[in-house]
C-alpha cells in the first residue's frame, strides 16, 4: 500500500518530501545505469547499449568475425577478438571509437586478462596454442601448446593459475602462469567451451557443449567432483548444449547458457541442483551480470537479440534487438 500524505501538514513539508522521493529515484537510477557491448558475429559490429534505457545508443563497426569481448580492468578499452582477422581490437570507452589493435595467433575466439590488467592470454582456435600479450606495450610476449581447438579461458582469483579448455581433445588444462607449463589436464565430457572460477577460487565450472553437462573441478586436486546434467520437460537432450557461464560474486547462484534449447538454467552454486529453467531468446550463447548484479544480460544468436533477467525474481523483463548473431557480452562499471 502506497504511504498516505497528510493534508494537514504544511505546504512546505509536503513539497520537501515529494523532492526528497524525486532525488531518491533519480539516484537509484543512475545508480544502475551502466554501458553493454555486444559482439555480432555475423554483421561484423559492436553494439554500445545503454542499460539504464536498455537501447542500443551506437553500433561499431569492427572487423571480420567478432566474438569474444571483454573491457581491460581500468575500463579504458572494449577488446574484441576478431577471429577471421587474426586480430584483438580495441574500442576506446571514452569515444566508442576504435583505438588499436593487440596481436594475436590465427583466429582468437576468447581471451582473459590476468588479475592485475598487464597480461592477455588468448586462445587461437587454429593453432593449439593460447598467446600470452603484454597489454600496455601491445605485444606478444609468449605462447604456450594447449589441446586441439582451444576455447574457453578462465583464470584463478590469484592469477597463478590459467585454465583453457581444449573442444576435440576434450580437457580442462591447468596452466602455471609463472612458468607458463600445464601441470595438470583434466578430462571433461565432450566440446567443453567455457570456463569460470569462484570468487573464491574454490571451483571451477566447466561447460561441455555436446556432452550436456557442467563439470565442477576441485582446482587444489585437479579432479571432477561433480557434474550438473539438463533436463527440460518436453525437450529432446540433442538440443541442451551448456556453453555460457556466470556466477555471483558471492558463489551462491550459477546461470548457464544452454544454446539452442534456448533457455537458461538457474543454479544452486552450494548444491549444484538445477533449480529453474528461464526461457529466453534463440540460441542463447554467453551472458554478462550488470556490475551490480540486478541484471543478467544473455545474447541469442539466431533471434538477434539480447534477453533481460532480474535476478531478484529470475524473470525476463527486456528484449532488445541487435545486430545479426550476437555472441559475447561485457558491461563497463560506467
Amino acid at each position: 500500500m502506497s504511504p498516505q500524505i497528510s493534508n494537514r501538514g504544511s505546504k512546505p513539508m509536503r513539497w520537501g518530501f515529494l523532492v526528497s522521493v524525486c532525488l531518491l529515484m533519480l539516484f537509484n537510477g543512475d545508480a544502475s545505469a551502466f554501458t553493454a557491448y555486444v559482439s555480432n558475429e555475423r554483421s561484423n559490429t559492436v553494439s554500445v547499449i545503454d542499460t539504464n534505457k536498455w537501447e542500443v545508443i551506437k553500433t561499431i563497426k569492427v572487423g571480420q568475425r567478432p566474438r569474444g569481448i571483454a573491457l581491460t580492468k581500468d575500463q579504458k578499452y572494449v577488446l574484441v577478438a576478431v577471429g577471421d582477422d587474426d586480430t584483438i581490437q580495441m574500442i576506446d570507452t571514452g569515444t566508442n571509437e576504435l583505438a588499436g589493435t593487440l596481436p594475436s595467433g590465427p583466429d582468437p575466439e576468447l581471451f582473459i586478462e590476468d588479475p592485475d590488467g598487464k597480461r592477455l592470454y588468448v586462445a587461437n582456435e587454429d593453432d593449439n596454442t593460447v598467446t600470452i600479450i603484454d597489454i600496455d606495450r601491445r605485444v606478444q610476449i609468449g605462447d604456450i601448446q594447449v589441446g586441439v581447438e582451444p576455447e574457453g579461458m578462465g583464470i584463478s582469483p590469484d592469477g597463478k593459475i590459467l585454465v583453457n579448455t581444449s573442444e576435440t581433445t576434450n580437457m580442462a588444462h591447468f596452466i602455471d602462469t609463472a612458468t607458463r607449463k600445464i601441470v595438470k589436464s583434466v578430462l571433461v565430457d565432450p566440446r567443453p567451451r567455457f570456463a569460470a572460477f569462484k570468487q573464491d577460487g574454490s571451483e571451477l565450472w566447466v561447460s561441455s557443449e555436446v556432452g550436456g553437462t557442467v563439470s565442477i573441478i576441485d582446482p587444489a586436486k585437479h579432479e571432477v567432483k561433480q557434474k550438473i546434467e539438463f533436463k527440460i520437460s518436453g525437450m529432446r537432450p540433442e538440443p541442451i548444449q551448456p556453453v555460457g557461464i556466470n556466477i555471483t560474486r558471492d558463489g551462491k547462484t550459477g546461470f548457464v547458457a544452454l544454446g539452442p534449447a534456448n533457455h537458461v538454467a538457474v543454479v544452486d552454486g552450494t548444491t549444484h541442483q538445477v533449480t529453474k529453467y528461464l526461457l529466453v531468446g534463440q540460441r542463447v550463447w554467453h551472458m554478462a551480470l550488470t556490475p551490480d548484479e540486478r541484471y543478467l544480460m544473455t545474447t541469442n544468436g539466431t533471434s538477434n537479440d539480447l534477453s533481460i533477467i532480474d535476478v531478484a525474481t529470475l524473470k525476463v523483463v527486456n528484449t532488445i534487438q541487435v545486430g545479426q548473431q550476437p555472441w559475447g557480452i561485457a558491461i563497463s562499471e560506467h
